[in-house]
């Protein structure tokens, strides 16, 4: 079967931020795109009294997804643009068309003046409940229109996008923004590893390595660490972190990696680090439990606060 990159379209910037988001990444994997709107319908009593009209119906299942379609044919024409249009609850249809894509991208509200995600259940549950890669994308990732342009008129591909100075204006000067990847080297897994290196290699920028540790549980418990013994700590777990990626140097030469180990907070150093990310790359582990999926703290500080898209990947 064909991969696609599925997006989940409900006419809102988010959704719509999504969307471009997706098709530059089609143009990056050279894969088709398909926008998929998903129509909960409304219970028995409220159905009869007919809330919706006819003309409101049809924008949101026509309309919506004809137009959303021809605004990315025209931004990006050699990426192929499909839409599809089904009925039930959002997050179980989300997860469904995931089983058949390459990945799954939903749009999500930034945090008012605050970078950073608002993920609403639907987006949590779909994330959770999901084996394929979803990443969330906020509706100022967008492209603007002058960009595309311009990089349609010059023949070139932007491997990421410009900062932009407080008039908004993209910046010369503007660094590459690298793809972050939280690792957990007690638990590293192939999947999350090389998605996070294809990634880099595909925007042909750097690869950060994040890697946050503590120190055993009973130093929380009023015993001080010694500097020694932080020192032997931080040395192990370097030689972790060199031991896990030294395979994946070799597979992807061509990907410069930086180390980023750090005393603290797994969830707080990604989120440092997201303010400088072209995009933030973690691993969420797949739990078959009779109560159902559910992200762990790290991940769902992640999905809320981030300043960059955010790719979750599962794995066993």
């Amino acid at each position: 079967m064909s991969r696609t990159i599925t997006v989940g379209l409900d006419g809102s910037p988010e959704s719509r931020a999504a969307a471009e988001w997706a098709a530059r990444e089609a143009q990056l994997r050279g894969l088709p795109v398909k926008l998929l709107q998903v129509w909960e319908p409304v219970p028995e009593p409220m159905a009869l009294a007919q809330l919706l009209g006819a003309d409101t119906h049809q924008h949101w299942t026509e309309r919506v997804p004809r137009e959303a379609a021809g605004e990315l044919r025209s931004r990006h024409p050699g990426v192929e643009v499909t839409t599809e249009h089904v009925t039930g609850k959002p997050a179980e249809a989300l997860a469904r068309a995931a089983g058949d894509a390459e990945l799954l991208v939903l749009g999500s509200r930034g945090l008012g003046g605050i970078r950073g995600f608002l993920v609403g259940s639907v987006g949590l549950a779909a994330v959770a409940s999901t084996e394929r890669p979803v990443v969330l994308v906020r509706a100022d990732e967008q492209t603007t229109g002058e960009q595309t342009t311009r990089e349609q008129a010059t023949g070139e591909q932007a491997t990421d996008e410009p900062e932009t100075d407080v008039a908004g204006t993209p910046s010369t000067a503007a660094a590459v923004r690298p793809v972050v990847l939280g690792l957990d080297v007690a638990g590293p897994d192939e999947a999350l590893l090389a998605f996070a290196f294809d990634a880099a290699a595909r925007r042909n920028v750097p690869l950060r390595v994040v890697h946050g540790w503590n120190p055993p549980p009973y130093y929380a418990y009023g015993m001080g660490l010694e500097p020694a013994v932080e020192r032997e700590m931080a040395k192990a777990d370097a030689a972790a972190v060199t031991e896990v990626l030294r395979p994946w140097r070799q597979k992807f030469p061509g990907v410069e990696v930086v180390e980023q180990l750090h005393f603290g907070s797994p969830s707080l150093l990604l989120i440092e680090a997201s303010r400088e990310a072209s995009l933030v790359v973690v691993g969420r582990r797949i739990r078959r439990a009779a109560f159902g999926a559910r992200l762990g703290p790290v991940i769902h500080a992640v999905l809320h606060h981030a300043a960059a898209p955010v790719a979750v990947v599962a794995h066993d």
